[in-house]
């Protein structure tokens, strides 16, 4: 999706390259982007004519200053504006031999590129129009994404779906402010209203509903991309280390037949069906005089605290002493009651542990329930199988702007009450700004404005005024 929100020159002419893949692969791809694009790879490419088909692949030699081949490779040209950066751009595919590369680059920058800084090709794209900010920044999330979820997200964000949300809401805030500065143009005439204060509020609802869906869904997007953290709890020695070397499918922490042997958190993530979960080991709970061990303890009560989602873990009959202190420290937690060594013990199901729990039987050591386990940490973790339709906001500074645009879009909604109250006003001034406040706070996730240009367009193409 071509961004329409903001467009600015290149700031300078430099034609750039890079190194667009990792090295010591079987191939490596040299990126170049810039107005003297086509004339450098002529330069180093011979047998490449002016003529040559853009978006096409091309076989050529790639012939150093003294005439010596370097390598044989596929050259592609893409001619602006139809290509990544907006520039003339070429991709040249060489083999991965870091001489080749070397080789080849140095040869680039020889005839008149330099290297590009970091991030440059997709800031050239940000600023020629190709993409928005938020789009630009999903470049990177999509290279990040470690599990299906975060690249989900980020892929719908690259293509814009985001990006259309906010010009939807964008579209109407651009209404609501042509209709306020409409009736600020006549303030001479107080008899004129040009907008009905019962519309303009039900839209400025509207909007406000869809920003807090936005926001609200950050949460969720956070714990996508860092993870969904699920804390393992006991008392001492109850198989918390074994069951997390279990999920791991290696030997992440020290297992033992003593007492307090775990005095830290130890963490790890693993991905089930697609979601990471940051999965932590904690020392056991108990009462101990050891004060490094007491440390542990409290550093468990901390990691419960900051999970999500909780495994209790029990091997025998738990002691009302136990099950007062561990309740007593779940608050909004998914809690999965697991009672192990199921192939020594017979478990009690008739003691109380948390409320809404999931109880399940499980054999650490053997593997017994492991993957009954693994499907309630899914289903506790409440994430339903993501689309290209699903926005998840995972950007720590998107979500500023849209609480930001929260509060503003707020005052503006309590602005159209007192005004609708018949014994209360608020100036037409104030909802105006605050909503170019609303605008402006948006405007900080795509990199654009509503200018008062575009204001006075909506407002003559929507209203007749004078003859």
């Amino acid at each position: 999706m071509q961004s329409t929100l903001y467009k600015a020159p290149i700031y300078d002419d430099d034609t750039i390259c890079a190194l667009a893949t990792p090295a010591g692969g079987a191939l490596g791809i040299i990126r170049l982007s810039g107005q003297h694009t086509f004339d450098i790879i002529r330069n180093i490419c011979p047998h490449i004519k002016e003529s040559a088909k853009t978006r096409t692949a091309i076989l050529a030699n790639i012939i150093s200053a003294e005439g010596d081949i370097i390598d044989e490779a596929i050259v592609t040209l893409y001619n602006k504006p139809h290509s990544y950066t907006g520039e003339d751009c070429a991709e040249i595919s060489c083999h991965g031999s870091s001489y080749i590369l070397n080789k080849t680059i140095q040869l680039i920058v020889s005839q008149g590129a330099r290297i590009a800084k970091p991030g440059e090709f997709t800031q050239r794209a940000f600023l020629n129009g190709k993409m928005d900010l938020s789009q630009a920044e999903a470049v990177a999330d999509l290279i990040a994404a470690s599990n299906k979820s975060t690249h989900r997200i980020a892929l719908a964000q690259m293509r814009g779906h985001f990006s259309s949300q906010l010009s939807a809401m964008r579209e109407q805030l651009l209404k609501l402010t042509s209709l306020i500065e409409l009736e600020l143009d006549f303030a001479d005439h107080e008899e004129l209203q040009f907008a009905n204060r019962h519309e303009l509020l039900q839209l400025a609802e509207q909007i406000n509903t869809r920003i807090t869906n936005l926001a609200q869904s950050f949460a969720t997007g956070q714990a996508l991309k860092d993870g969904i953290p699920v804390a393992i709890i006991g008392k001492t020695n109850v198989g918390k280390s074994t069951l997390l070397n279990r999920l791991l499918h290696d030997e992440r922490a020290i297992v033992s037949d003593i007492h307090g042997t775990t005095r830290d958190t130890i963490e790890d993530t693993i991905d089930i069906q697609g979601i990471t979960f940051r999965i932590i080991d904690t020392a056991g709970i108990r009462q101990t005089s050891d004060t490094i061990e007491q440390i542990g303890i409290n550093r468990t009560f901390a990691a419960i605290d900051k999970a999500l989602i909780v495994i209790w873990m029990l091997d025998a009959t738990p002691t009302e002493h136990e099950i007062k202190e561990i309740t007593s420290r779940i608050k909004q937690q998914k809690v999965i009651t697991v009672w192990n060594k199921a192939d020594l013990l017979t478990p009690q199901y008739n003691k109380t542990t948390a409320d809404n729990s999931r109880t399940l039987c499980i054999s650490a050591k053997t593997g017994q329930g492991i993957r009954e386990l693994e499907e309630a940490i899914h289903d506790a973790a409440s994430i339903h199988e993501l689309t290209e339709q699903d926005t998840i906001v995972t950007s720590a500074r998107h979500y500023e702007a849209l609480r930001r645009a929260h509060e503003s879009i707020g005052r503006v909604i309590k602005g159209l009450n007192t005004e609708l109250s018949p014994s209360h006003h608020t100036p037409t001034e104030l909802i105006a700004e605050d909503l170019r406040l609303t605008i402006n706070n948006l405007a900080h996730i795509t990199g654009g404005a509503i200018t008062p240009q575009e204001t006075l367009s909506s407002i003559f193409a929507h209203f007749c005024v004078g003859k």
